[in-house]
């Protein structure tokens, strides 16, 4: 996968996925912020709609393509497998931050076997309502969400944070007063609730 690996302090690597249209670069500020001295493992989704980088396809806005989301879930957890062999860092220290398409990855991953310790989904939808999930008991997950978002609305959000809590997942839920935009208020508290697991 197109990605870039920059060296920290910790052991803790933030692993970044952008939303539609963006790029590898686009959340290194936001990380830089949450966790100064963490690795950053960032990646750039390689499936494009109308030259926009995408992680997986969708059949129109809203509606995932299930079967690529499938393949691009267990390409992009094979991927981090690899890359804590290549660059020497620790698959259990890594903390996946999505935007959008992005966290929706995170999600599908989350949906599919207890693949992280700490998760930070921001705008997320529900992934895949076809699964059963596995035991989240040891998982914690950071959902921020607009009250008023036109591209995923509160109730996918409301259905999703409780769909993770019935797996047992520990899962902090934020809203800001806008729409899709990430805000200054869903950063700090995301901060906030990042702060224990940084190591």
């Amino acid at each position: 996968m197109i990605h870039q690996f920059i060296k920290g302090t910790t052991e803790t690597t933030l692993v970044l996925l952008h939303g539609t249209g963006g790029t590898e670069q686009d959340l290194i500020p936001l990380a830089r912020r949450l966790a100064p001295e963490a690795n950053i493992l960032t990646l750039r989704g390689d499936v494009l709609e109308n030259g926009m980088s995408r992680f997986f396809r969708r059949h129109a806005e809203g509606v995932l393509d299930l079967e690529d989301l499938k393949l691009q879930t267990e390409r992009f957890l094979t991927f981090l497998d690899d890359a804590a062999a290549e660059y020497g860092i620790d698959r259990d220290k890594m903390i996946p931050l999505g935007y959008s398409n992005g966290a929706n990855l995170i999600g599908s991953a989350l949906y599919r076997k207890r693949a992280f310790h700490a998760s930070l989904l921001f705008h997320p939808m529900v992934p895949d309502r076809s699964l059963t999930l596995p035991d989240l008991a040891s998982a914690n997950v950071f959902i921020s969400a607009g009250e008023r978002d036109p591209i995923c609305p509160k109730t996918e959000t409301e259905e999703l944070t409780s769909t993770l809590r019935g797996a047992g997942a520990d899962v902090e839920l934020f809203y800001h007063e806008g729409g899709h935009e990430l805000r200054m208020e869903e950063v700090e508290a995301a901060q906030v609730w990042l702060n224990p697991f940084l190591g």
